[in-house]
This record gives structure tokens, sequence and C-alpha cells, in this order.
């Protein structure tokens, strides 16, 4: 079967519940939670719930090669379902290395799909302290309002954002991007001028382009494109600013994916073939290598998890996630190749701007393209998440943990530390996107243009009054990222 977008492959089972589907090989339908299994001992529908994670681990987690017993273990023990995946993660088998694992009531489904119901906005302290706005969402309710990248916040709430304690943060962070309906912000414009808003959150569609641009360095012409989520909704839009940049005849490009942490598998293969040559075609863009288990067929829990498709020979009828193939090979569809995509061709170069915020899928559109072209990184060193996975649905909820690694061409992908840059810079959030002064797109037009980087002055403390170090302020910055890291199987495998 041809792999399609996410709605058929992340979201379709995520709604089971919704048309009454039921997704588990049941003892007692009364009880226990759509999605989850029967260890076999009675309980509340929470015990069962708290079993299904961890058996669910058992069968399709990456590291789930020598993890204890179901008895052993006992999830039953552990006062929420946070906890049992907080223990999970914390097994010998993981080597330390799970940081990605997590329990969505759904929101990252939506959100992945291009739909969203917050402010539009996010914010961080810059290299002198003061709060600015980092991104603003094309049509959210705070671009409604007239906010722009840069803004400085100097009230939330009527509340000063000083970082005086961790309580500020934590305030801070409840204000930003908790579940209030509201948000009133004293802000500081471009021109100096002070202005309130009240931002109300409501509903979106996410564009996740923020921004793109044609650049004259020299006798090249360098295109520019900010995009911030790779939603399933995004390729046409990628596809439209690809036309432009095809029709400015440019030979080098910048990805600005400072604050993008992911998403659909699919999107990142679309986005690959945008830049990659034609003459790549054919040529194996990367591997997925499922868990173990699942490889050999023996992760009998997903027939637990049902949706209804279309199979090989064109009837619709039930399946499972037991019923794909997960071996690593162009057969089993676990093997992509490079397939141009759009008429831009000939690119000789391309610049990522990056921070620790990149993360997952575009990693992998990074690391796809390593082997194949000149690949510079500027910024900070990535997030490093090599691993992916898809939901599985347990009763209200979205487990999603780790299932599979992808490596590219070389086989080249075990950057769980992040990958490094080719030069260092800190995100310059004093200027708006595309404001060829900005630090990191900067440092690219001037690679683009005499072959070098530019020298930087020290960033360890940029404030000569605060005494507050660099240090300081990314310790902050941290706890303010809540962009969603995460690598979503977003194509329809084939069938075995």
């Amino acid at each position: 079967m041809n792999r399609k977008a996410l709605v058929q492959r992340c979201l379709l089972y995520i709604m089971i519940v919704g048309v009454g589907i039921v997704g588990a090989c049941k003892k007692s339908s009364q009880d226990q939670p759509n999605g989850s299994v029967d260890q076999g001992t009675p309980g509340t529908r929470d015990e069962l719930t708290k079993d299904s994670i961890y058996l669910y681990a058992q069968q399709t987690y990456l590291w789930n090669a020598n993890m204890p017993t179901y008895s052993t273990f006992n999830p039953r023990q552990y006062s929420s379902y946070n906890a049992v995946l907080s223990a999970i993660k914390a097994l010998p088998s993981t080597g330390g290395k799970d940081k990605y694992s997590f329990i969505d009531d759904g929101s990252v489904a939506e959100q992945l799909g291009g739909v969203s119901g917050d402010y539009g906005f996010s914010a961080n302290y810059d290299g002198n302290n003061l709060l600015r706005v980092k991104y603003v969402y094309p049509n959210s309710p705070a671009d409604a309002k007239g906010l722009k990248r840069g803004y400085q916040i100097t009230k939330v709430n009527g509340r000063t954002v000083i970082r005086s304690s961790q309580t500020d943060i934590d305030n801070l962070n409840n204000a930003l991007f908790g579940d209030n309906p509201s948000i009133t912000l004293t802000l500081v414009k471009s021109d100096n001028t002070v202005e309130e808003q009240t931002v109300t959150r409501s509903t979106y569609n996410i564009n996740p382009v923020l921004f793109t641009n044609t650049y004259t360095v020299g006798a090249k012409k360098v295109g520019y494109v900010v995009f911030n989520s790779f939603t399933t909704n995004s390729s046409g839009l990628l596809d439209a600013a690809f036309t432009k940049f095809a029709a400015d005849q440019i030979t080098e490009l910048v990805v600005d994916l400072r604050y993008n942490g992911g998403g659909s598998v699919a999107t990142a293969e679309d986005f690959t073939n945008l830049i990659a040559p034609s003459s790549r075609n054919g040529q194996v863009m990367y591997t997925t290598y499922w868990t173990q288990t699942m490889q050999d067929g023996q992760a009998t829990i997903l027939q637990n998890q049902k949706f209804y498709a279309k199979g090989n020979d064109g009837v619709t009828r039930m399946y499972s996630f037991f019923d794909y193939s997960y071996k690593p090979t162009a057969a089993a569809g676990n093997q992509e190749v490079f397939k141009k995509r759009g008429t831009l061709n000939g690119l000789t170069r391309v610049y990522f701007l990056v921070s620790d915020g990149t993360a997952s899928a575009s990693e992998l559109l990074i690391n796809n393209l390593k082997p194949i072209m000149d690949v510079q990184l500027i910024g900070k060193k990535t997030y490093g998440k090599p691993v992916g996975f898809f939901s599985i649905h347990i009763d209200k909820y979205d487990l999603y943990i780790p299932q599979f690694q992808t490596k590219n061409q070389l086989g080249e992908g075990d950057y769980f530390s992040g990958m490094l840059v080719n030069k260092d810079v800190a995100d310059d959030l004093t200027k708006n996107f595309g404001d060829p002064e900005e630090a990191m797109l900067k440092q690219a037009l001037n690679y683009a243009e005499k072959g070098i980087y530019s020298a930087i002055v020290s960033e360890n403390r940029l404030s000569s009054t605060s005494g507050v170090t660099r240090a300081d302020i990314d310790k902050s910055n941290a706890q303010l990222n809540h962009e969603f890291k995460g690598m979503v199987e977003t194509r329809k495998l084939k069938f075995k």
C-alpha cells in the first residue's frame, strides 16, 4: 500500500474511540479501557491503563531488550501514568537515552495535523535578560493583535517579567502556556513605543512557514525560509515557497529550523526532496529500524490497535498495527529513496539555522542531506533525537514511546547527543526573521559571499550591567521551551 499522510496513519486510530471501534482483546469489556491489554489480573480502569503502558513498552519500546517482567516491574505500584513512564525511562536497558517518551491527551495529534488552540506565539529571554517575542504564527490570535518577533514584553498580566526566582519562571510559564483564556501583555515595539494588548486564545490553522525571502549576495541568489513545525498540512506551503525560489534561480538555501522540534516523517521526506537534486533520484535517502520485536513479527500486543483500511486487494476491512511489516527493507516499505519534488534543482549548499530546540524530523531532514551535498549548521548544537514513534491509544490517552531509529544512506544516525554546528551562534531575538543583520542569518549570508564565517564577540556574558551569563539565560529559556519534540511515523506502512 502506498504511504499516506499523517491523518491516515497517525490520527486514524486516535479517532478510534470516537467512531466506536474497540481496539482491545479483552476478557472484561466492561472494565478494560480501549486499546488496553489484559494481564490476567482483575483491576480498576486506572490499574489496567498502568498495566498497558508497561506491556506495550515490553514489545514496542526501542530499548525493550532485558526489560524486567511485568510482575517484577509491577506498574500498579506507581502513583500515576507519568510515574510508570518515568520508571520505564529510568530502566538500565535505555542507557539513559530516553528523554523522549511522554503521555498526551490528544493535543499533539491536533497540532501535528495543523490545528492549534493557543495564543499563537512564544517568548524567550534575549542576551540582555529581556523577555521578547520569539515567533508568531500567521493568522493566530497573537498575529491578529500585531505581535512581532523581537517585541519586548515588560509585563504579563500586570506582573513584571524579571527573573529573580524559580517562582517567577513558574508564573510566566503558567501565563504564557497554561489554560488561561486570555493573556495581557505590555509590549515595547521595535520603534520603542509601548502598548498593551490582550490576546484571547482560539483555534487556528498552523502555517509553519513563518517567513521566506531571496537575497542577492554578490553574484549569488540565496533563498531563506523559516520553517517552524513539520505539520501534515505544510507540504503544499513548502511547495509554494520553493516554486518562488526556483523562479528566483537561487543556488544556495538557508533553512531556519531554530525552533522546529519536528513532527511528521512524511513532511520531512517532502522537504528533503524539495532540496535534493534530481541526480540523486532512486538512491537511498534513509532506512527505518524498528524495535527488533516488531521486526520479528513478535509484537502481538499491536493487535489491540485497530483501524479500518483498504488492503492490498482493495477491500476495506479492519486491520491492526500488527498487520504491518517492520523489517528495515525497501520491500517492507521501510527504506526511502530520493524522489525529486518541485522544479528547484542545482542547489550547491544548504545552511541550517539550529538550536537546542531543533529536533527529530528537523534532524532527519538534515541527516538525509548530509551525504549528498554541502550542509552547514549555524547556531547551537541540536537537541538529539534520531528516534521516532507512532502513538499508542490507551483509554483516553496517547502513549508516545520510541519505536524506531532512522539512519541515512551512510548508516549515520546516532546523534543522541545532538548535531554539532559549523558556526556557534546564539539566537538573536532582537531582530525579526529575515533581517540580514540577525546573527544566524548574517553568518550564512557572509559564508555565501566570502566562503568563511565572521568572528563573533563572546556571548558568555552579553550584558555588561546585569551580570547575567548566557548559561543563566539558556537555563530559563529551556523552561520556557514548550515546542513539541518528536518524529511521528505518519506514513502507512506496507501490510505483511
